[in-house]
């Protein structure tokens, strides 16, 4: 847990132990934790300075920041030189062949049975050696490591900063939050997301502690696939634990509470009911509201819908009755504003104004965010679900009325300035304006932003690197780059398939990760020709995202001159882990101008293939994803700032300020904290 907190908040829990001389270990720690980009706030080194027994928790802090950016493992690319003396792609081919011949293997077409192709032919001590050290520089990456409380302390305040979130959190969050939930089931929080409620339940259910805070038949479905083992998003099918008496019947009496007003729901999640009745056997218990349910599920029993209302009302090109009917649920109100005004509702913004008290902060950003981008056709309509997956359709839509949208932004507008917290002054670090606001959680890593931020990147050379290691299945993970101009057209790209082009050089492929793989893309940027390059990763063959031990994306830029390995930690801009359900991942874009490159997150994933995926099948609709992610409008940090402006400022109040790194008074609120600003 110590080491998990210090990878998530970047503070080190204190040491209990015996006091003494730890002053030589301090120094060591700050020079280990400088190779690698960090550097400890002055309150940990006099902490650690003060320790007898100092080097295991100096040897922990490093080893969970060099794991932070992907440092712990040995990134050891194909061609040794690289980024130098990359070969060209039919030479290099060749050259497998001729190896092939005098290794006496008869050739073939096929790549992956010559010996010499997709193996490392060389140790990764012989890869450091033909590489001259990093020379560092002022443009290297400093992030500073804080001191915090005990790890009791720090448990109980990373457990009530992601259980009282208010947005639905990423999926390793979310089991970082089942694990704390074990530790802090005496701790009481507002919880305001549905799905942190049952993850909190699912603990205290386990631990025979009385649920809180269920008030549909949805949050018991959650709850029930929370403590199977399930997904509490109930995106992905639950296989239902088999429930002791106990359990059944607090599940049971949960539903019973709620289920007369709320059998309507049932319909939504209708198979999954029916499993779940199967485990807890209602007919053994007293809850005859209860009972309903599973028989709603069944078909038994008729429960009409609030949606099934409103279709109705549709139906019959009746909107006013629709309007009228959805005013009794201000949050899907505001989610079919679209709808409505498509359907020409009349004076929506009067009804959208009584709905927004009773609406969550995010929905009203996700609202403003969406009827931005309403007014004028997209390029395409980029969907993309809570698991990343993504798919394109053509926009057919008209455009919005623009009055319609700025009646109807105002008011939300409005209802976000009431919301904002009194400051006497607001303090914004540039380098987060173009933050977007997040409405759920991102993945985990280091320097990750939601979807759609941009933040700026210097340097002669921005690298990209995929890293993963397999479990089972020989795995092969391809790192390619589509090349396109100032219109997104195409003009190449670099894979296994086209080893360099117009100043962007890749790594070699490596085609089997017993004990791990990297591979690496170098945009040289007075080389490069292309205007916008787009990143992503292949699942050739062998284990999917979700099934290896590990994968992750990550970038960094330097100077050509700082020389160095192919990975330097200090260099290191960001690192996500590569988790999701599609088989090609577009984890970021990077778009150049000028002497500065620029990225924007993505953090997507397309269907792709079982076997085989190449950058060559899938370049035409990455263009589509990348110009569509690119015009897009987002909910930014400048956007917030500016409604902060019209909120004015209050003499007495505190100074806000709104940055990426935490500083050593502790008062910068970040992006995961942005919500909270908007909250109620």
């Amino acid at each position: 847990m110590r080491t998990t907190i210090i990878k998530k908040t970047l503070r080190v829990p204190t040491s209990d132990g015996a006091p003494g001389d730890g002053a030589v270990v301090a120094r060591q720690l700050d020079a280990a934790l400088l190779s690698s980009g960090f550097k400890a706030s002055r309150e940990l080194l006099e902490h650690v300075g003060g320790l007898a027994d100092a080097e295991g928790l100096a040897a922990e802090v490093v080893r969970a920041v060099k794991a932070l950016v992907g440092a712990r493992a040995q990134h050891n690319p194909y061609f040794k030189d690289f980024p130098h003396n990359v070969p060209d792609t039919l030479e290099f081919w060749r050259e497998c062949l001729r190896d092939a011949v005098e290794q006496g293997v008869e050739p073939t077409l096929n790549l992956l049975a010559l010996p010499k192709y997709g193996r490392v032919q060389h140790t990764y001590e012989e890869m450091l050696r033909a590489h001259e050290e990093l020379i560092p520089s002022l443009k290297d990456r400093i992030t500073v490591v804080h001191l915090g409380g005990t790890v009791e302390e720090e448990v109980r305040r990373l457990f009530e900063e992601l259980a009282s979130s208010p947005i639905p959190l990423a999926e390793s969050d979310r089991a970082l939050l089942g694990e704390l939930a074990v530790l802090c089931l005496d701790v009481k929080v507002e919880v305001p997301v549905r799905e942190n409620r049952a993850i909190l339940n699912a603990a205290r259910l386990v631990a025979q502690r009385p649920i809180e805070d269920v008030d549909t038949v949805t949050d018991v479905l959650r709850l029930a696939a929370e403590a199977s083992g399930g997904d509490v998003t109930l995106v992905e099918p639950t296989r239902f634990r088999s429930f002791r008496r106990a359990e059944r019947r607090v599940l049971l009496a949960a539903l019973d509470g709620v289920a007369a007003s709320k059998l309507g729901d049932v319909h939504r999640h209708r198979e999954r009911w029916k499993r779940l009745g199967e485990r807890l056997h209602p007919h053994e218990h007293p809850f005859e509201q209860a009972r309903d349910v599973f028989a709603v599920a069944r078909g038994e029993k008729t429960a009409r819908t609030f949606a099934g209302r409103v279709e109705v009302a549709f139906a019959e090109g009746d909107v006013e009755r629709a309007v009228r009917i959805l005013a009794d649920a201000p949050g899907i109100l505001v989610r079919q504003v679209d709808r409505l005004l498509r359907n020409g509702a009349v004076d929506l913004a009067r009804h959208v104004k009584a709905a927004v008290p009773e609406v969550s902060s995010r929905v009203l950003v996700s609202l403003l965010e969406h009827l931005e981008n309403r007014t004028t056709p997209d390029v395409a309509r980029v969907f993309a679900t809570r698991s990343r997956k993504v798919w394109i359709a053509d926009d057919d839509r008209a455009p919005l009325d623009r009055e319609a949208v700025a009646a109807i932004v105002e008011v939300v507008e409005d209802e976000l300035v009431r919301r904002l917290p009194e400051c006497s002054e607001l303090v914004v670090d540039d380098e987060v304006l173009d933050v977007v606001v997040p409405v759920t959680g991102t993945e985990e890593g280091f320097g990750v932003l939601p979807r759609g931020s941009k933040l700026t990147l210097d340097g002669d050379v921005l690298r990209f690197f995929v890293h993963w290691r397999q479990n089972v299945l020989r795995t092969d993970y391809d790192l390619s780059a589509v090349l396109l101009g100032d219109d997104f057209e195409f003009q190449g790209h670099v894979s296994w398939t086209q080893l360099k082009q117009a100043g962007a050089f890749y790594s070699g492929d490596v085609t089997d990760a017993v004990d791990g793989a990297t591979e690496f893309i170098d945009l040289h940027r007075k080389a490069m020709t292309a205007r916008y390059v787009v990143p992503q990763v292949n699942v050739y063959a062998g284990e999917g995202f979700d099934d290896v031990a590990e994968s992750m994306f990550g970038f960094m830029s330097r100077d050509r001159k700082q020389m160095g390995k192919p990975f330097e930690p200090s260099t290191v801009r960001a690192r996500s882990s590569l988790r999701g359900k599609g088989k090609v991942a577009l984890p970021v874009m990077f778009e150049r101008e000028g002497d500065t490159w620029y990225g924007t997150w993505l953090h997507l994933y397309l269907r792709g293939t079982a076997w085989g995926n190449r950058v060559e099948a899938n370049r035409d609709i990455v263009k589509l994803v990348a110009s569509a992610a690119l015009r897009r409008r987002y909910f930014t940090v400048r956007r917030l700032r500016d409604l902060f402006a019209r909120k004015g400022t209050r003499a007495d109040a505190p100074v806000l300020r709104i940055g990426l790194a935490q500083d050593e008074t502790g008062t910068v609120t970040q992006v995961g904290q942005l919500g909270k600003l908007l909250s109620d």
